[in-house]
This record gives C-alpha cells, structure tokens and sequence, in this order.
C-alpha cells in the first residue's frame, strides 16, 4: 500500500510554470528575439532543471560566451526577484489544496522535491503556510534523483509503497531511477509523456483515484 508521496512543486502543487518561463523570457529579452525564443525553448524542454543549470547551458551553448560568477549570481537573484512574489501568491493545482488538507501526515507521507533553489522554497512553503503538510522539502542544488534517494533512505521508505508525482520528465527520471511508481500530471504539454507508462491526470482532483489504481 501506498504510504508516502514525492511531490514536484511547480505544475503540481502550484500553477506557476509559466511565471518561471516568463521569468527566463525578462532575463534575456535585450538578446533579441531569436536569442529569447531559443531559451524559452530550452526553457520549456527542460521542466525541472535547476535555474542553476539552465543559465550555464544558456551561456555555453546558445549565447556562446563565458558566464563569470558575478554575472550567474546576478542572474540568479533577478530571477528570484522575479518569480518569488508571484510563486507565493499563485493559485494551487485543482485539488493540490484539498488533498493535502484530507491526506497529508496521517494518511500519506508527504515531501516536495524541487529544482527550486533550497532556502527559496522553504520561503514559499512558509510564506504560504504549507509546511504543516510535508516531512522534509528538497531543492536545488541538489539533483532530484539524488533527492528521492535520500527520501527513501532517510525515512526508511520502500520504493514500492511511495509515488512521485511531478509534471516533467526529470521528475519521471528521477522516479525511475529509484524505482519508485509515477503519477503525471498533464498540463499543457499532452505529449510529453506519451508512451510513457504510468497513470496520467490533468489535476490533482484525481489524485485519491490514482492512488487507489496502483494500491490495487
């Protein structure tokens, strides 16, 4: 039986995806358009990659040109600038609210594993007063494989009786990896996870259902 659920933050719990995508458009809008459109692309292609990651692959593979440290963390606070307020004040996933307030603790196990950096989604989390619902939250820099990892290990789960649910093939991989089921929930892009075998919902209302398909 299912016990505990590894949620991803943004598109799952939270509708924000596309604040961040807009954050990465702002950033780099005086590149030109040819420039934005490509990193919103990569953007896109690549949900659930740390920010982190993103601007060094940005730089080396579509600017072409070295990223300084001043520069990254620079780019790394505008962004927070950014997105912060509007993450915090987002609207949850149809049925994100609901479910945590029925089954988190005392009937699943609930954890966040995030490509947001740590210290900012604890801020979110406590700034939306939703830290009541999760045993631990995980962000960047840490991978999300290796996050999953060190939930199983460190709360002496079984792979078998937990889930993730995440919106991006890096949460799936990060799943996978470990072994563990996977429930995605499709948003905007229906074929990302086509022929991919696992349970598919198009909010969190359908969470309890999908929980009880794989208990059985």
């Amino acid at each position: 039986m299912i016990n505990s659920i590894i949620f991803d933050f943004d598109g799952v719990l939270v509708e924000s995806v596309d604040i961040k995508t807009q954050a990465f458009a702002r950033l780099f809008t005086h590149e030109g358009q040819g420039v934005t459109d490509r990193v919103v692309e990569y953007h896109l292609q690549n949900a659930g990659v740390s920010r982190f990651d993103k601007f060094r692959y940005i730089y080396e593979n579509i600017l072409k040109r070295p990223l300084t440290e001043e520069r990254f963390e620079e780019l790394c606070l505008r962004f927070a600038g950014l997105v912060f307020d509007e993450v915090t004040s987002a609207p949850y996933v149809k049925g994100a609210r609901e479910f945590l307030d029925n089954y988190a603790n005392h009937v699943y196990r609930c954890f966040v594993s995030t490509a947001t950096p740590q210290g900012e989604i604890e801020e979110i989390i406590r700034r939306r007063h939703m830290q009541g619902y999760f045993k631990a939250v995980h962000g960047a820099p840490k991978k999300k494989s290796g996050i999953v990892g060190e939930i199983l290990a460190t709360h002496g789960i079984n792979a078998a009786v937990a889930v993730y649910v995440g919106d991006a093939m890096s949460d799936y991989k990060a799943a996978s990896a470990n072994g563990v089921p996977f429930i995605a929930r499709i948003a905007g892009d229906v074929e990302i996870f086509t022929g991919i075998n696992c349970i598919k919902i198009p909010d969190l209302t359908g969470l309890p259902e999908a929980l009880a398909r794989l208990n059985s």
